[in-house]
């Protein structure tokens, strides 16, 4: 049986994964990350590529990791995002001069992230990833995790100071770990697709509420946007079955003409959406990151951002422990990464679950509140300034790469 003996063993090969054992691998942190699916950086570019909207914070982070002078000229900022409840008065902007930054944020595709990381991880002699690999079992010792891989139908024996759980929302390892979670079935569907306008986006966000869920359009290079269209789970399976100039026409119906008419959709794809947060984020060598954590409804795309957000803290807490001369997977130090993390796991959480459950409300009343609120919040700059923050990731203590810094 083949033997391997690393720092940190990361199962999960998706973007947050690959972050964390970039972030670890350009420190000299020895990892292996496992991933049942074979990892492609070939893949050609297309129309209906998946986007990831990455917040201003995150920029920092990839900066922070050296990756942001690859990505820039692939990926198309935000300059503006304009938020609002459909037919009702209510609307709020934010602007990149108001913030005072470049971007409020960037639409990138997972395509170009995954490649960029990939390519990084290959010059790093200390990142071995094996793929398709699977954990078949694993077992927590005093000093070490031992676990059992299956790479290539080749039984591979791994132990490791550290193993993060990187895999996803129905997470094996938090299943194995016995974690509990907390969990809410929003009863909607995201209905994801990308399209192309006869208007310019002029690099606009649109979030716009309606009373089936919020519509997000984002801009994307080559003048396409990224659709994703919350409607009622009951709803989805109608909407999917409509042929292209079929959903173009209900599609502008519930938008309207602020990008003018839509010319064309792509390959649509369905998501039941839902609210999931693990009760316990670390165990005794044992660090939970990403979705595996928290899987948060889509509206104003924080998702993806909070993950990153885990990446940053835990490869920070694990280099101080290390230039310390600490066991990196002791107890007080994944503890003092469960505590930093948990105030913005808990806000971001809060917040997305909030507007969800605010812009659910069709009563008069909370339709009155809830517009003047927006209406206020677009004229109180201290009140604008949090949300900003909030939404581009730079609320609370944040950590060295999320301040665009190194780990050095």
């Amino acid at each position: 049986m083949m033997k391997t003996e690393v720092d940190v063993l990361i199962v999960g090969g998706g973007l947050v994964s690959a972050s964390l054992a970039c972030a670890l691998g350009q420190a000299g942190v020895r990892v292996c990350m496992v991933e049942a699916s074979p990892l492609r950086t070939d893949l050609p570019p297309g129309y209906d590529e998946r986007s990831i909207a990455l917040a201003q914070g995150s920029q920092r982070i990839f900066s922070g990791l050296g990756l942001w002078p690859t990505l820039q000229d692939r990926v198309c900022p935000i300059h503006t995002i304009h938020v609002s409840d459909r037919g009702h008065f209510g609307f709020t902007r934010l602007r990149r001069e108001e913030e005072g930054v470049p971007a409020l944020g960037y639409v990138a595709t997972a395509r170009v992230l995954g490649k960029a990381l990939l390519d990084r991880i290959d010059e790093l002699e200390g990142v071995e990833v094996l793929a398709p690999a699977e954990l078949i079992d694993f077992q927590v010792g005093e000093a070490e995790v031992e676990a059992d891989l299956l790479v290539d139908n080749n039984p591979v024996h791994c132990t490791a100071k550290l193993l993060v759980a990187a895999d996803g929302a129905q997470s094996s390892i938090r299943t194995q770990l016995g974690i509990e979670t907390t969990q809410r079935d929003y009863g909607q569907t995201a209905v994801i697709a990308n399209v192309t306008t006869d208007r310019p986006h002029a690099n606009v966000a649109y979030e716009r509420f309606t009373d089936t869920g919020p519509m997000a359009l984002l801009p994307m290079t080559e003048q396409r946007s990224a659709l994703v269209w919350t409607v009622r789970s009951e709803q989805s399976e109608a909407l999917m079955a409509l042929d292209d100039a079929e959903f173009l026409a209900r599609l502008q119906t519930r938008f309207g003409y602020r990008l003018g008419r839509f010319l064309k959709v792509g390959k649509r794809q369905a998501y039941p959406l839902f609210l999931l947060r693990a009760r316990e984020s670390v165990r005794p060598r044992m660090a939970l990151i990403g979705n595996a954590i928290h899987t948060l409804h889509p509206v104003a795309g924080q998702g993806f951002n909070l993950g990153l957000r885990d990446v940053a803290t835990l490869a920070e807490v694990i280099l101080d422990a290390r230039r310390n001369g600490r066991d990196i997977g002791g107890s007080s130090v994944l503890e003092r990464y469960a505590d930093w993390r948990q105030a913005d796991q808990q806000r971001v959480a809060f917040f997305t679950d909030s507007m969800v459950r605010l812009f659910g409300q069709t009563l008069p009343p909370v339709t009155w509140i809830r517009d003047a609120g927006m209406l206020a919040l677009d004229i109180c700059p201290p009140a604008k300034r949090w949300f900003g923050r909030l939404t581009m990731g730079r609320a609370g203590r944040l950590p060295r790469l999320a301040c665009g810094l190194d780990l050095s």
